[in-house]
């Protein structure tokens, strides 16, 4: 049985499932519809004519919120902190995004003395779980709409057949047959040809980066600074957060930089094959990398390793606003206040290498790793701490031999 709403705020794309949404909402639950959309970097021909077009639709109102500050300064950093990186390979850009997002949702919802949130998220995705995971923690009193649970259509065509019943415009067509998610962090692709694990994509698919056989045949070096683990400057140029990662998007792309491809575990149990490209955070992540292993001993770095390792799934789960979320942030800081320095990354035919690095926090000393002849370290002491590390060892091999 429905609940009784009388306003609810959509979290809009201008996208053909929530174009449909608009007016299924005023139909089956018969309230004032607030469309709210989010700026996280997508591109502003995503944003041109949206409002014109929720009201089109049905909507009262549209709020469109900027969030791309917001976005890579207080989600984006942040994360790059803890080394995330879901399953290996995937640079978690529409996960980072969904917690900014959703937020903001609320806080509209709330500015308008809304009762209800609705959301354009399929059964299927992992999306639902981090809307609704947001909702949970920031709203519990409002009540939640997903029409892809309730609602009896099942297919693009039958979208497209409800809106031109309504005489609502939309520039979705049959033919448009894959799902792509853009911010400012990355783009991500998934349907069509890619459904299937053994096609091959084919250069349709990829929209952000420069096909790396047809990048420049002479390499590139950009040069990253980092104060306390933020990013402050590019090519020695000052930089926002925002502005530093459309300017590393811009010098990556060019190269081929940031493509992976990738059948990954869902949160809901299934598996998904998916395409993504992320230029200038592939070139951010191993700068950080690179100056975290010249600042931090080795039972520091480890210990990150395993905070990275457990944020990746906290991040890719929609756990943003939890008690976990923020003792394993709290961990990944501390280690960040030493990742002070600067990282020159090569940039050639898809890869991004790192080349040269400095900090004034390094734990590096040549006087101490020289090949060449030194005089800091007396190489007789190693004897002792084998003998002592591997004592476990040595005292198990003896009482077999005896």
């Amino acid at each position: 049985m429905k609940k009784n709403v009388n306003k609810v705020v959509l979290a809009y794309s201008g996208g053909l499932d929530t174009s449909a949404i608009i007016p299924w909402l005023k139909e089956n639950y018969d309230c004032e519809v607030v469309a709210f959309a989010a700026d996280v970097g997508q591109g502003d021909e995503e944003l041109v004519g949206l409002k014109e077009k929720a009201i089109a639709s049905g909507a009262s109102e549209c709020h469109i919120v900027d969030l791309k500050e917001e976005f890579v300064s207080e989600y984006i950093y942040p994360t790059i902190t803890t080394g995330a990186i879901y399953e290996g390979e995937y640079l978690l850009g529409t996960s980072m995004a969904r917690p900014v997002i959703a937020k903001a949702q609320v806080e509209i919802a709330r500015k308008v003395g809304a009762d209800a949130l609705c959301h354009g998220c399929t059964g299927k995705g992992n999306d639902q779980v981090r809307f609704e995971g947001t909702f949970a923690s920031l709203a519990p009193d409002l009540h939640v709409i997903a029409p892809w649970r309730e609602w009896d259509m099942v297919s693009r065509e039958d979208l497209l057949a409800y809106l031109a019943e309504r005489n609502i415009k939309t520039t979705a067509s049959a033919t448009k047959i894959y799902s792509r998610d853009a911010n400012a962090w990355h783009i991500s692709h998934e349907g069509g040809e890619l459904e299937d694990p053994w096609q091959e994509p084919t250069k349709q698919i990829w929209t952000m980066t420069v096909d790396p056989e047809d990048a420049p045949d002479e390499a590139e070096r950009v040069m990253l600074s980092f104060e306390e683990g933020r990013l402050t400057k590019v090519n020695d140029e000052a930089l926002s957060p925002y502005q530093a990662l459309v300017k590393l998007n811009t010098i990556a792309a060019a190269h081929g930089v940031g493509r992976i491809d990738i059948v990954e575990n869902r949160l809901v149990g299934m598996k998904s094959r998916g395409c993504y490209e992320t230029p200038g955070g592939t070139v951010m992540v191993a700068a950080y990398k690179a100056l975290e292993t010249m600042v931090l001993d080795k039972a520091s770095l480890k210990y990150r390793e395993q905070i990275g390792l457990e944020y990746s799934h906290v991040m890719y789960d929609g756990r943003w606003f939890t008690p976990l979320n923020d003792a394993l942030l709290a961990g990944a800081a501390s280690f960040a206040k030493r990742v002070t320095g600067d990282i020159v990354v090569k940039l050639y035919k898809g890869q991004a290498t790192v080349t040269q690095r400095r900090s004034p926090n390094s734990l590096y000393s040549e006087d101490f790793a020289t090949f060449g002849a030194d005089d800091v370290y007396d190489q007789s002491h190693a004897e002792g701490f084998i003998r002592l590390f591997s004592l476990s060892s040595r005292i198990e091999a003896l009482k077999k031999q005896q």
